[in-house]
């Protein structure tokens, strides 16, 4: 078997053109690794892989394609599965579409790993599954009350994982995010990540809408770390068909965020404030200690020494 830090793997990433996946990419291809990646490129940008173009091969390729997948997946000894339908609201309002995407796409994804005897599979789940079942903070083994489609579409991805790793013989680890953010989120989006819409009104010193009162938590991960936990999640052999919470274990509130993110620019923009959105979550927090057990996983990233991370890279890469 080969050995992810001694040995030369080649590795697929789906989704490898986007946000999270371009910052993996980066990660693998400075390990020395080959890497396949596979995206459609409906959300992901080529820019996002100027630094590491000459050094990857890239299939522009939708998961729902499967010959197109077995194709890539030949000769792999891992795969990342991060391509999906990333947005809740635009699973709300396309159910049929995104479980084309995110369940069948995701089961195609499995059989190619199957198909061509990639040993491991690592699944980018979300802490979505959980919704709003009672407890904080959410923990693996918790009851989980998803409730939008994509949530739904996430913990099918899991069970599918569970399977092919109990009847198929592919390894498989589920990776469940919580609040990712980072530089190359896309502001422009409405569907995008809270972090990267504020960095973009503070860039342009505008004020930013809240959705309810503000006081609700989350649990946000600088992208890094997230990195981080999926190479562990290759490295580690014990982590084969288990599900890991990826998260830092703190929480802030949205009205916090904003005030330090204003505070790192050096400015006082009071926000405007929206009706609550339907469906949001009041709080959100991870518990990481089966992460921190079984994969040595621990952030190094504070929120606030990510953030100024985040809101130099939107300094200079914002156009507007």
């Amino acid at each position: 078997m080969k050995n992810f830090e001694s040995d030369t793997l080649k590795i697929l990433v789906t989704g490898g053109a986007g946000f999270i996946g371009s910052h993996l990419v980066d990660a693998l291809v400075s390990c020395g690794h080959r890497v396949v990646v596979f995206d459609d490129l409906s959300s992901g940008k080529l820019s996002n892989l100027t630094e590491v173009e000459n050094r990857i091969e890239f299939v522009k390729g939708d998961i729902r394609d499967p010959d197109l997948l077995n194709e890539a997946a030949i000769g792999c000894d891992l795969v990342y599965h991060l391509a999906a339908m990333v947005s809740v609201d635009q699973t709300v309002k396309e159910p049929v579409v995104s479980s084309h995407i995110n369940d069948i796409g995701t089961l195609n994804v499995l059989e190619a790993c199957r198909q061509n005897k990639v040993r491991r599979l690592i699944f980018s789940s979300s802490s979505a599954i959980y919704g709003d079942a009672p407890g904080l903070p959410k923990h693996e083994k918790m009851f989980l009350k998803p409730q939008s489609p994509y949530a739904v579409q996430k913990l099918t991805g899991e069970n599918y994982a569970a399977i092919y790793n109990e009847l198929y013989g592919v390894e498989t680890v589920c990776l469940r995010y919580f609040n990712v953010f980072g530089p190359r989120q896309n502001p422009s989006s409405p569907y995008s990540g809270v972090i990267s819409i504020f960095m973009s009104k503070v860039v342009t010193q505008t004020s930013a809408f809240i959705f309810g009162d503000g006081s609700q938590t989350r649990d946000f991960i600088f992208v890094a770390d997230v990195v981080m936990a999926n190479i562990l999640a290759a490295k580690i052999q014990q982590a084969a068909g288990m599900v890991f919470n990826i998260g830092t274990g703190r929480h802030i509130s949205i009205n916090q965020l904003w005030e330090t993110i204003c505070s790192i620019n050096q400015l006082h923009v009071l926000p405007r404030y929206a009706p609550p959105r339907k469906g949001d979550i009041k709080h959100s927090v991870a518990s990481i200690e089966t992460a921190k057990t079984i994969l040595n996983f621990s952030p190094r990233y504070s929120i606030k020494e990510g953030l100024r991370i985040t809101n130099g890279w939107y300094k200079k890469n914002q156009k507007t």
